[in-house]
């Protein structure tokens, strides 16, 4: 392969819908430019529910190439015209890499990369859908497909240890040694420099300035538990009233959410801000962030948390084990238990706050848009350089 040319990528996703996923592909696609790489962002469009991160795709000055039909939903004629689609892009462009993300960009994406015979095709799984998401024929169907699709793929990608193992043992997706390991990797500049408990978003939002303040940020949807979260919040609230939380995102349980809140006599108590696209002034006044999923891959808003210093407790659940480094980094508590989530909480309310300094930046060190930057240049580089034969 020529020296002076820069490597061709493609990043295929299925939308760029709020969440870890379309965050690493614009931060992925800003960042591996001329004169080593060449980016391409391709993806679907979100649905009408959710919140589109295509602005910050336009703030980092990349334009993705839409193809309409690449969705998140299974459709034989809609993917069968998504394959061609991407197989004509794939032929014009000539990538050297063609990288996928989420599920359905993926299976469609790999196949298309295969027929067009683009020389590296690499997907990362960002969680996965065999676990709470579809009913036992669906996921065994998806479990299929990527089976499937694995053999025609020259690596895998997870993003913790704990989801290699599941994909390599517990779901037998492809052996071990054909997946890597490249933990998330967002932008945690601005995190770093933004001081603790400025007090803005207290404003904007008219919270209470003294209460303790209680935060999970995500997309409104059924794996992320929001329910446990307010049933949680109930039993904190009940020997320490003071506090109050808040649900930063939206989706399609928001109103569902909202009316839980009112029954379980936390209307006062909780704040649903909506989608923000700016959350340095939310995390700089949290106390605490929480996450109540049933499954995750790498939560971003974990790594983001840490990086602003702000203490976290999560459901042990998907890869936050392994990001949490087993509880040294923050508390872990059993998916699904109400009681469990409320008394940590409590807890590290009551604890006073140490100085998170030295813990910021190591997690930026590990965990920062640089260092994944660096690992994928790493890997697309020894994949190409052992396709025998292959020419630019």
């Amino acid at each position: 392969m020529s020296e002076h040319r820069p490597i061709r990528v493609m990043h295929v996703i299925a939308r760029l819908n709020v969440g870890g996923p379309a965050l690493q592909v614009i931060l992925l696609a800003s960042r591996m430019t001329p004169p080593a790489f060449e980016s391409t962002l391709v993806s679907g469009r979100v649905s009408s529910h959710e919140g589109d991160m295509a602005y910050l795709a336009e703030t980092y000055g990349i334009e993705p190439i839409y193809v309409p039909e690449l969705g998140r939903e299974l459709s034989p004629m809609r993917d069968m015209i998504t394959l061609i689609k991407l197989w004509r892009l794939m032929r014009r462009l000539r990538p050297e890499v063609v990288h996928t993300h989420t599920a359905k960009a993926g299976f469609v994406g790999r196949v298309a990369a295969w027929l067009a015979r683009v020389p590296v095709r690499v997907h990362t799984f960002h969680g996965h859908v065999f676990h709470g998401y579809f009913g036992p024929r669906k996921t065994a169907f998806f479990l299929w497909l990527e089976r499937l699709t694995a053999r025609i793929t020259d690596r895998l990608i997870a993003v913790s240890p704990l989801l290699k193992e599941e994909l390599a043992t517990a779901y037998r997706i492809a052996p071990a040694d054909r997946i890597a390991v490249a933990p998330e990797g967002p932008d945690l500049s601005r995190y770093l420099e933004t001081p603790r408990h400025l007090g803005a978003f207290r404003r904007q939002y008219d919270l209470p300035a003294d209460a303790p303040l209680v935060g999970i940020v995500g997309r409104l949807v059924p794996i992320k538990n929001h329910a446990l979260f307010l049933q949680a919040a109930q039993r904190v609230r009940q020997s320490h009233p003071d506090v109050h939380f808040v649900i930063i995102g939206d989706g399609e349980l928001r109103d569902s959410l909202v009316a839980q809140a009112q029954e379980l006599g936390l209307a006062d108590a909780v704040t649903f801000t909506g989608f923000l696209r700016d959350l340095c002034p939310v995390y700089s006044d949290l106390d605490l962030v929480v996450i109540s999923s049933n499954n995750e891959g790498t939560p971003v808003s974990i790594i983001e948390a840490l990086a602003a210093g702000v203490p976290v407790v999560s459901t042990a659940v998907g890869g936050v084990p392994d990001l949490l480094d087993g509880g040294r980094l923050g508390t872990l508590v059993p998916p699904g238990d109400a009681d469990a989530l409320a008394q940590a909480m409590v807890t590290v309310l009551s604890t006073p706050a140490a100085n998170q300094h030295d813990l910021r930046q190591s997690v930026a060190d590990q965990f920062g848009i640089d260092r994944l930057v660096s690992d994928l240049s790493a890997l697309y580089r020894d994949l190409l350089a052992s396709k025998r034969g292959y020419r630019p």
